[in-house]
């Protein structure tokens, strides 16, 4: 695949910011975040919003950060270091939604915005834990999703924001109309959790034109962290200036290669793996 530029060594590398919870286990959340922008030759701005317990098996507990404490680390970052884009991932509360969002806007991350925001609204983790309060789904929906450039549910997230059961070509596509309709510039309703298909495609919608992204289903069991992946990967095309479909793109084709790098941890679902680039470059 083509990566993205790399900056000479000496020289400041673009740089972007992840907003999202801890994973103890190492396989997801700002951990997968930070480790697939260094990959990316991206310096990785973290801004942590919840302390969570996990390992491979599940979830087992997690921890707030007070929302004052999350907007100061953006605020922070984004007042010195400066970024070119950022990301959300779990957000965990309604307060420290409405703390993000405020925060966002303030300092010009988001749509409409100098700074595109890519929202992952992680509700769940992969076992089924939650990692959303259920009160903050409508903070979901109607105070995150209309600053957001582009939201990437999976499909159980998209189940519970919008109250469609994806199953087909025909109910993704109403998905996609649901979450543009909630405010997001672009909508990707991503199919790697559809089983049925030997083929996972994911659908984007800017509320005119539908692009599908296919790529052929990797059978693995370990795919811990994907949806970090992917979601840290576009913001780290856009923070390139790419446009939001060749972001997508690169985003889809990163994980792919990173689903395929896999490996085995622990006793339960192990993570996908960035950590496939740096053989690549060891046989360049």
């Amino acid at each position: 695949m083509k990566f993205l530029p790399l900056t000479p060594n000496g020289e400041t590398p673009v740089r972007a910011l992840t907003i999202a919870g801890t994973d103890s286990g190492g396989g997801a959340g700002i951990q997968a975040d930070s480790r697939t922008m260094a990959m990316l030759g991206v310096h990785a701005c973290v801004a942590v919003a919840a302390v969570t317990v996990q390992n491979t098996v599940g979830v087992t507990g997690f921890h707030e950060i007070p929302p004052e404490i999350v907007a100061a680390q953006v605020r922070s970052v984004v007042s010195d270091i400066g970024v070119g884009a950022a990301k959300t991932g779990m957000l965990a509360s309604t307060a420290i939604i409405e703390a993000v969002t405020a925060v966002c806007t303030e300092v010009g991350i988001g749509r409409d915005q100098p700074v595109p925001l890519v929202v992952d609204p992680v509700c769940a983790s992969m076992h089924g834990d939650p990692l959303l309060h259920a009160e903050a789904l409508d903070a979901i929906r109607h105070t995150l999703f209309p600053i957001a450039s582009l939201v990437t549910p999976n499909l159980d997230e998209v189940r519970l924001i919008t109250g469609i059961d994806v199953v087909d070509d025909a109910s993704a596509h109403r998905a996609a109309e649901a979450l543009h309709g909630l405010g997001a510039q672009w909508a990707l309703v991503k199919g790697g959790h559809l089983r049925t298909s030997t083929h996972s495609t994911d659908l984007l919608f800017d509320g005119d034109t539908f692009l599908e992204f296919t790529s052929d289903r990797i059978d693995t069991g370990n795919d811990h962290g994907g949806g970090d992946t992917l979601a840290a990967s576009i913001a780290s095309a856009l923070a390139h200036g790419y446009s939001m479909p060749d972001a997508v793109a690169f985003g889809k084709e990163w994980v792919t290669r990173c689903l395929a790098a896999s490996y085995d941890l622990g006793a339960g679902h192990g993570p996908v793996s960035p950590l496939w680039r740096l053989h690549e470059s060891e046989n360049a």
